[in-house]
């Protein structure tokens, strides 16, 4: 099976070093920010203003994609991150790093969306369950080891930013040099967030509220611990072991949730992540015991969105995989911009006890919810088999099959509107009569591809 990966190597390496780069940014600047005294609302609007550029990359990523093509859309966006990562270090005050996140979380975005729709057209329906699972747990890896390098160095200092730049810098090479052809023009889904609710509440509602958990834990999480008193080591540990946890859990509960109501297991595990968000916010037991229950939290608390995306594609009823996949991932933003300022606004309050206290109120409405709803519907009949790589709550939508150019909301860009990359061409020698008036033979035009990287200006 792993020879299914060999024609996206070069596209995983990339994002091997994206992710480290990215994981290590997610980490070390709230904690910067806290070190140079931001206050609680500053902390959580920084969290905010990312996935609010991570949301609106979601919806342009698309048309830069279509202007400039993959390889050049990614080389652009990666230039930009990396650019940002160093900004940081160069301007330290709350407005413009506000500015920053937000670039970086929609530079991302449209990264995310170049990697998994490259992805998607190379994988065949034979291998596509591999390659998606083995990019989704390439993810859940490198963010973690860019989480760890936050211990390299004094945060204070310009050496991390400048380490993430350097990372996100290198992700731009092995897609820059590869001799794999790009894509064909990006297909633009069209989705309705109302029909999303109406075919799938419990999905709905459980999607946004993880963006909201997640979103708070992501932006806050490593400040909750060094304001607690961890060093920065242990930050950087207590975070990972979240990450840790949730990626363990997310295919036995996926899985679990194939067998019996998923809105049950989405409750169970809800309950069980609500306990441990309560005891991490209000306990403060030895260093050990904190992270034990920090991989609980991650267990339970990051697989609800495993859950709640399965039982959105069970109820999709005439909305299609696609249409489906896309609210999940805009819904779920939507609800990670809301997530930070409002645990940053209970932690200004309570104390950094807040954070926690923001998630479990948050898991417990779901709770009732979900409970409610249980009460109004049956379980579907049929369901969907779970899917590791769609149902994971990271990066930009990933399909469990093909997109079909017949699909009411997918809009399948004419390759001759698209950029050169996609273009075609024949070389004229001195006996053709190529003139403004007369265009090569289509024929002949297909037979020879033109390919981006063999042009020359």
């Amino acid at each position: 099976m792993f020879v299914s990966l060999r024609p996206v190597f070069a596209l995983l390496l990339s994002t091997a070093f994206l992710l480290a780069g990215n994981g290590l940014q997610q980490t070390l600047v709230p904690i910067r920010a806290d070190l140079e005294a931001f206050d609680q609302i500053a902390l959580g609007a920084l969290g905010s203003f990312y996935y609010v550029g991570f949301l609106l990359g979601c919806f342009a990523g698309p048309y830069l994609i279509l202007r400039a093509g993959h390889i050049r859309a990614f080389l652009a966006t990666v230039s930009a991150a990396s650019a940002v990562a160093l900004a940081h270090a160069i301007i330290v005050n709350e407005i413009p790093w506000y500015l920053f996140r937000a670039t970086t979380g929609f530079c991302l975005a449209a990264i995310f969306l170049t990697i998994e729709s490259w992805l998607n057209e190379r994988a065949t329906n034979e291998n596509r369950g591999f390659v998606m699972s083995a990019y989704v747990t390439l993810v859940f890896v490198f963010l973690v080891v860019g989480q760890m390098m936050v211990t390299l160095a004094d945060p204070r200092t310009f050496t991390l930013f400048a380490l993430a730049s350097i990372l996100v810098s290198v992700a731009a090479i092995p897609v820059a040099m590869t001799r794999s052809e790009a894509p064909a023009p990006i297909a633009i889904v069209q989705f309705s967030p109302k029909a999303l609710f109406k075919a799938s509440p419990v999905g709905f509602a459980g999607i946004f509220i993880s963006g909201l958990t997640n979103g708070a834990f992501w932006s806050l999480g490593a400040v909750f611990a060094t304001q607690i008193g961890y060093s920065v080591a242990e930050a950087a540990t207590f975070m990972s072991v979240v990450v840790v946890g949730g990626a363990l859990m997310q295919w036995p509960l996926g899985r679990l949730s194939d067998r019996i109501d998923r809105r049950k297991v989405l409750v169970g595990t809800l309950v069980l992540a609500c306990l441990a968000s309560i005891a991490l916010g209000f306990l403060r037991p030895p260093t050990f015991a904190l992270l034990g229950l920090a991989v609980l939290f991650g267990m339970f608390t990051l697989p609800v969105y495993t859950v709640a995306a399965s039982h959105a594609f069970d109820m999709a009823g005439e909305l299609s995989v696609v249409d489906t996949s896309a609210g999940l991932l805009l819904v779920n933003a939507a609800g990670s911009i809301f997530g930070p300022i409002i645990a940053a606004t209970f932690m200004d309050v309570l104390g950094t006890g807040g954070l926690f206290a923001t998630i479990a109120a948050s898991q417990a409405l779901l709770i009732a919810y979900v409970v409610y709803r249980i009460r109004q519907r049956r379980a579907p009949a049929e369901k969907t088999d779970y899917e590791y790589a769609a149902s994971a709550p990271i990066g930009g939508v990933i399909t469990p099959e093909p997109l079909e150019e017949d699909d009411p909301h997918v809009i399948v860009p004419e390759v001759a509107d698209a950029p050169s990359e996609y273009d075609y061409f024949v070389d004229a020698g001195e006996d053709d009569d190529l003139t403004d008036d007369k265009a090569p033979d289509d024929e002949m035009a297909d037979e020879v591809p033109y390919r981006n990287d063999a042009r020359l200006d």
